[in-house]
């Protein structure tokens, strides 16, 4: 298993696409300034939905008409930060893999993915008879309020993360 493995991220750092973005001087510059910007809305949009559960912002929307508006722009967002991330990470996949702080980014990516499944498939299914009442109240029941401080929590570990690989890596 390690082994395919290992012969799978070789193929990815051995493209002729991961040699470009590691040889030129501004192709890896230019992929990593779209993924922060990306990474921006992404989180920018999860934290303002966030704090409505929360209660502590946007009080007077309801929950569903503000996912309406924002999620769409969050999703694109994740799209190409996803994209931008992979380059990225073809261009130096062993060096990447051996930094935990990238193992800890991906592990928190899936963990943020997670609780909001998790709200969405348990937490929101309980709350959803009284969802036309609840999601207009200023502060939301105490499950979407777990998940809203929780989503945060993971969002903000998943930059400090990502700054961290920056800071550790050392790809020359």
């Amino acid at each position: 298993m390690m082994s395919q493995l290992s012969d799978l991220v070789g193929l990815f750092e051995d493209s002729g696409i991961a040699t470009a973005i590691r040889e030129n001087d501004t192709l890896f510059p230019f992929i990593e300034s779209v993924h922060v910007v990306a990474i921006c809305l992404v989180v920018g949009t999860i934290v303002a939905l966030d704090l409505r559960l929360l209660g502590l912002a946007s009080a007077g929307r309801p929950v569903s008409r503000l996912a309406t508006a924002i999620l769409p722009v969050t999703w694109g967002a994740f799209a190409i930060a996803a994209t931008s991330g992979f380059l990225l990470f073809i261009s130096n996949a062993t060096k990447y893999l051996a930094n935990g702080y990238f193992d800890a980014k991906i592990i928190l990516i899936c963990a943020a993915g997670l609780n909001m499944i998790v709200f969405h498939a348990i937490s929101a299914k309980k709350m959803a008879k009284d969802m036309p009442q609840w999601e207009r109240e200023a502060r939301p029941p105490l499950p979407a309020r777990i998940a809203g401080g929780l989503s945060i929590l993971l969002w903000i570990a998943v930059v400090a993360c990502g700054r961290w690989i920056g800071f550790t890596m050392n790809v020359l």
